[in-house]
């Protein structure tokens, strides 16, 4: 049977005032009612209208710990983490900050830089997968930025590759719903979940918020170029953190009832990781991803002015670096500066980049997130 892949692309408003959305065959040249994931999509995609990226903001927590100080409560030294994983600092979210609080600062900033008052945002998503609430966050961010038109709001988990998933989500917003102004926001306190005296782990992890407008614009400026999505349960077992009961409970808390009711209070556990497998996993998909968003974008690696890939390890970044031939003065890092901060390290870096006038209007970024689920994702856009 052949191959049929699909895309979708929105054609003239319908009498009702909505976007019609079309599917458009490769395979055959014309509509086609095939289901295919959006990610397998091939050139060409014709869109009536586009999405980009034009603002963007970071903020982090004020206290800071060194390798230094890690050596204090680990038996480990600067010279072994840094060798291995190329952190040398790391921010830690105490007394004095809370994750929302950054975010709302990075939402802030990128409204700024954009020139977009709050009263225009249609659509917050808030990538995180430690919330200060169960039922997720992004309402809040919505409140302190004094949004009154009550935009909607709402929380994605999707670990490290959270913010790719989250600008992939915010361009269908736009190009499939109408939206016009959507603040993406990458936010974690992996902090509050690591063992400190695992030295294999504690090392790796810093608390970050950062956030990037994106707002729709005609189909021929359109700056998200191509997208690469994944994922794998069968990987969990390498990087999780899962629910477990609290070891606190006791008998007397069940009320003496035979059958576990009601039930014992449960809470998640420690990040647990298996290094290695997930070097391994990363080194071997994130390349192959890129290649893919490519290759859907119609673009040439050459094309690529500044590879910015999750902020995990630099290891990985070198050895995908390497891999697509892309040379070490086209690769962003701050990893030295913050440790892996998830769903936040994409944006942080960005927003970096940006202020200090190295990523410029125009300008190609090809860009990766991977880790628990096992999820990763891949997008090539343009900033501007």
């Amino acid at each position: 049977m052949p191959n049929v892949s699909s895309t979708f692309f929105l054609a003239p408003y319908s009498s009702l005032g909505y976007p019609k959305v079309v599917c458009f065959s490769a395979l055959q040249g014309k509509a086609s009612s095939i289901d295919s994931s959006p990610s397998q999509s091939p050139i060409p995609r014709l869109f009536s209208r586009g999405c980009k990226l034009v603002g963007c903001g970071s903020a982090v927590p004020s206290l800071q710990i060194s390798n230094d100080d890690l050596a204090k409560i680990v038996d480990t030294n600067d010279e072994w983490i840094s060798v291995r994983t190329g952190i040398r600092n790391r921010r830690v979210l105490s007394g004095r900050d809370s994750l929302t609080t950054l975010a709302v600062d990075a939402a802030q900033k990128a409204l700024d830089m954009a020139k977009v008052d709050p009263d225009d945002v249609d659509l917050i998503l808030l990538c995180s997968s430690t919330p200060e609430d169960l039922f997720g966050s992004a309402p809040q961010i919505q409140k302190h930025l004094g949004c009154k038109r009550n935009p909607l709001s709402y929380d994605i988990t999707a670990a490290c590759s959270g913010f790719v998933l989250g600008l992939i989500s915010a361009a269908c917003h736009i190009r499939g719903g109408g939206f016009q102004n959507v603040l993406v926001v990458g936010a974690d306190g992996l902090s509050r979940f690591v063992d400190w005296t695992d030295r294999g782990s504690c090392i790796l992890f810093g608390d970050a918020a950062a956030a990037v407008l994106v707002q729709a614009c005609s189909g021929d400026e359109d700056g998200l170029f191509g997208f690469d999505l994944h994922s794998d349960g069968d990987g969990q077992r390498h990087l999780n953190a899962t629910i477990k009961e609290d070891e606190t409970n006791d008998a007397a808390e069940s009320n003496g009832s035979v059958f576990n009711f009601p039930p014992r209070r449960h809470s998640y556990s420690c990040i647990h990781m298996n290094g290695k497998e997930v070097f391994r996993f990363a080194v071997r998909t994130v390349p192959q991803s890129i290649e893919a968003a490519l290759q859907k974008a119609g673009l040439p690696a050459s094309s690529i002015d500044w590879l910015l890939l999750h902020q995990a390890n630099q290891r990985i970044i070198d050895a995908v670096a390497d891999r697509l031939e892309i040379p070490v003065e086209r690769v962003i890092s701050n990893l030295a500066n913050y440790g892996n901060t998830s769903a936040a390290s994409i944006p942080l870096a960005l927003d970096e980049a940006v202020r200090s006038g190295k990523i410029k209007a125009g300008h190609t970024v090809a860009t990766a997130g991977f880790g628990a689920g096992l999820t990763w994702g891949s997008a090539i856009l343009r900033w501007g």
